[in-house]
């Protein structure tokens, strides 16, 4: 995760890389390799299909200002998923509030939003530190994260997770206020796919 003031990151690679120059130089996030590799491929063809460009969006940090307000949370991203993850949408705290600053891109293998993209629904952690399979993470270390709250924006047309919406912040939450903070996320998926003009499945 890059801390440092948000950015604006490069346009949808063209062409698409190999798979074989990729594979060097991608953190993988999954136990086969070979297929996410394959999938991250397509994803980026969609994207640029689709017209996304990797980098900033000003409607999309809106979205992003929205949700993190709603909820209470410091941070609150958009997130498309290529070579590497990169924050299309990006709620920072304020930046003399002592908090470190989100850039626009990370790593695809850090954070919680991978794990989004393999389950293809919602992953709500309300205090991640209660969960031994989510409470060491990079993001953990790098900002102070105690509870996450994400949801998969699926692309009707290949199936894919083509970009996620999520919210964070380093004081967990309870259990009982989980499904509020899930409701907003799930808002805010709609209406980033709806700018994004993705098409989700129907429920």
């Amino acid at each position: 995760m890059t801390l440092t003031p948000p950015h604006q990151a490069t346009s949808v690679p063209a062409p698409i890389p190999s798979l074989h120059t990729v594979q060097r130089r991608i953190h993988v996030f999954t136990e086969d390799p070979a297929t996410e590799l394959t999938e991250m491929a397509t994803r980026l063809s969609r994207l640029n299909e689709l017209g996304i460009r990797l980098e900033g969006s000003e409607a999309l940090d809106d979205i992003a200002v929205d949700m993190g307000e709603r909820a209470g949370f410091l941070y609150a991203m958009v997130n498309a998923f290529g070579e590497e993850q990169t924050f299309l949408g990006l709620r920072n705290p304020p930046r003399d509030a002592g908090y470190p600053l989100v850039g626009r891109t990370m790593s695809r293998a850090h954070g919680y939003c991978p794990e989004v993209v393999q389950r293809r629904r919602g992953l709500p952690l309300p205090n991640v530190a209660a969960s031994p399979r989510f409470q060491g993470n990079h993001v953990v270390d790098a900002i102070g994260i105690q509870s996450y709250f994400g949801s998969p924006i699926i692309d009707a047309a290949t199936g894919l997770v083509l970009a996620t919406v999520c919210i964070v912040d380093p004081e967990p939450r309870t259990l009982a206020d989980a499904a509020r903070l899930q409701a907003i996320v799930k808002d805010g998926t709609r209406a980033a796919a709806a700018e994004l003009k993705i098409k989700m499945p129907v429920p």
